[in-house]
């Protein structure tokens, strides 16, 4: 049984494409900044008696940017009569930021925040700081506005107050940023999708439109339909299978299957891996699981080298949902593409492993492209050609990866944690081939927000801001009651889904607050000027193809201009692309 993917499992490995060195100083860092893990909240009250402490929640006031939350510093007596509760002194941290100084820990009145590890650190402390938020850095105070942490753990989540805290990386998301996790989510998604009838207008793409096919080798049955496939094929007929580890990312454990000894080798391995699963004196640890996917051998080229293209996926808030794209950048290969090649940095872009090869100091400008530089290129080589649309990249393309991105979020918005105050930006990679054939390669959490040449120095920082910027809006009306859309903040990015899951029980007064609404009947928000409500029970709730963004060319002075429309709510109620 064949099924299609590209996302990684249960790994809550970041998409930061660091290279070695960048890695190991970062870790000394992280060490210092003591990043997000598992240990008691500090500086929470504790109540005092036999048997085990048990930790009080502190008192809190009203978030407002400029404002934190307070703990109680005086001893109070338990309303039951029983044991006082008192308050822990500070404990004083020595801590270093990532010059090197001395910093203590701050205190008094906030905002604060919090970040964890090294991806995006320098913008997203520059953005907080610029609005007079003070950075802590120790992970368990529990008085912080907005915490960003590059890896997740359950201690990263026990201290956040919904509705009252923002938290970068929704606790789950593994169901949409993993191979194995979106692979499952969509399969599910197309089982139940092919029970309903939904009219002509609304037309879902099947997976293998757009997902190469892809099998699970941890999965028997797949397995051994995999290599029973591969018998009595030459290698001249065999097609080209690449393997990913479901639970690394930055291209480590990534191999290419070319021959019939390569795919006995691979079946050996696997071999030998079950084997170990049965001996008593192997390690706990669960074994790498993979996954095979069938390799695209003719991508479309730029100056024949390989590409891919990273856009992004906001999901601003969960409750309601409020989802987002945004366009990115292109990242091209050192080399030539030779598909007969050994070496991964022809068939691998991510910077990652561009960086290790010998060529990347002298061609690092080269390796990363504007889109506005992209779709230059198509008009200019492929327009008359293959007969395209003028400015296909910003336009046709950009609609296909919105129609992707809308379908994998559909698969798991029933699923993902929504609470108030949750928000996640993803990384969604996508090649196209030579006949201009759109295919999605991976969605990342965390992912890369380093600056490393001119591109990333432009488009990295603006999508951080106005992710910032576009979350703390919506968060703010949300909790003022207010009407969501219009969006002051909202300038690049292009609304894809508003609405409330189904299945969501958060217990925001937002919600609390909607009597009038049966249980039968969809839940409704105010959302657009006109006091129209959007639907968002039915799992059709994406953006309405009429309503994407009309890109036009580049102006001469250099600047994109800003698409017309692109609060999708404009055109009323949702529905997938047709």
């Amino acid at each position: 049984m064949s099924s299609k993917c590209s996302v990684d499992p249960c790994s809550y490995g970041q998409d930061a494409a660091e290279t070695r060195l960048e890695k190991k100083r970062g870790q000394e860092k992280e060490e210092t900044e003591v990043p997000c893990g598992n240990s008691r909240p500090a500086g929470s009250l504790r109540k005092q008696g036999p048997g085990r402490d048990q930790t009080l929640p502190p008192e809190t006031q009203t978030w407002k940017e400029g404002q934190t939350f307070s703990h109680s510093s005086v001893n109070q007596e338990s309303q039951s009569g029983g044991p006082c509760v008192v308050a822990q002194p500070p404990q004083r941290s020595k801590l270093k930021d990532l010059s090197g100084r001395q910093i203590e820990e701050p205190r008094g009145p906030g905002p604060f925040y919090f970040f964890g590890g090294t991806n995006g650190a320098k913008i997203v402390s520059n953005y907080c700081e610029s609005r007079g938020w003070k950075r802590i850095y120790n992970k368990d105070r529990e008085d912080f506005n907005l915490k960003w942490c590059e890896t997740k753990s359950p201690a990263q989540y026990s201290n956040f107050r919904e509705g009252k805290q923002l938290m970068y990386q929704i606790p789950n998301n593994k169901v949409l940023t993993t191979k194995i996790g979106l692979l499952s989510s969509l399969q599910q998604y197309e089982r139940v999708s092919s029970r309903v009838s939904h009219g002509q207008a609304l037309r879902r793409l099947k997976m293998e439109e757009f997902i190469p096919t892809t099998l699970r080798m941890d999965v028997r049955e797949e397995r051994e339909a995999f290599f029973a496939q591969q018998e009595g094929v030459s290698n001249n007929e065999s097609r080209m299978w690449i393997c990913k580890p479901t639970g690394l990312n930055q291209g480590r454990g990534i191999f290419l299957l070319k021959s019939k000894e390569d795919i006995a080798a691979f079946r050996l391995k696997l071999k030998h891996t079950e084997d170990r699963r049965f001996n008593r004196k192997m390690c706990y640890r669960q074994p790498q699981a993979y996954i095979v996917q069938h390799y695209i051998k003719n991508p479309l080229l730029l100056k024949g080298k390989k590409f891919d293209v990273r856009s992004y996926l906001l999901i601003a808030c969960t409750a309601p949902y409020v989802v987002f794209f945004r366009h990115g950048y292109v990242r091209l290969t050192c080399d030539l593409y030779d598909p007969t090649s050994k070496n991964l940095s022809a068939h691998l872009t991510n910077q990652y492993i561009q960086k290790k090869n010998p060529l990347y100091s002298q061609l690092k400008e080269d390796t990363v492209w504007s889109m506005e530089s992209f779709n230059a290129y198509v008009n200019d080589r492929f327009q008359v050609a293959k007969d395209l649309p003028r400015d296909w990249v910003l336009g046709a393309f950009a609609k296909r990866m919105q129609q992707i991105m809308s379908q994998c979020f559909l698969a798991v918005k029933s699923k993902l944690d929504c609470r108030l105050g949750f928000f996640d930006l993803i990384g969604c990679d996508f090649l196209v081939d030579e006949d201009f054939k759109v295919w999605l390669l991976e969605m990342n959490c965390n992912p890369a927000l380093h600056t490393n040449c001119e591109v990333l120095k432009e488009v990295i920082p603006s999508v951080v801001v106005e992710t910032l910027d576009v979350t703390l809006e919506i968060f703010k009306k949300i909790r003022g009651r207010q009407k969501i859309f219009p969006l002051v903040s909202q300038r690049e990015f292009v609304l894809l889904y508003s609405g409330f899951s189904t299945t969501e029980k958060s217990s925001i007064e937002f919600q609390k607050n909607t009597k009038d609404v049966q249980k039968t009947e969809p839940r409704r928000f105010m959302c657009g000027t006109e006091g129209k409500s959007v639907p968002s029970a039915s799992p059709d709730n994406s953006a309405n193809d009429s309503a994407l963004p009309k890109r036009r060319s580049r102006s001469k002075s250099g600047h994109r201009p800003t698409s017309t429309s692109r609060n999708h709510h404009e055109s009323g109620a949702f529905t997938l692309y047709s």
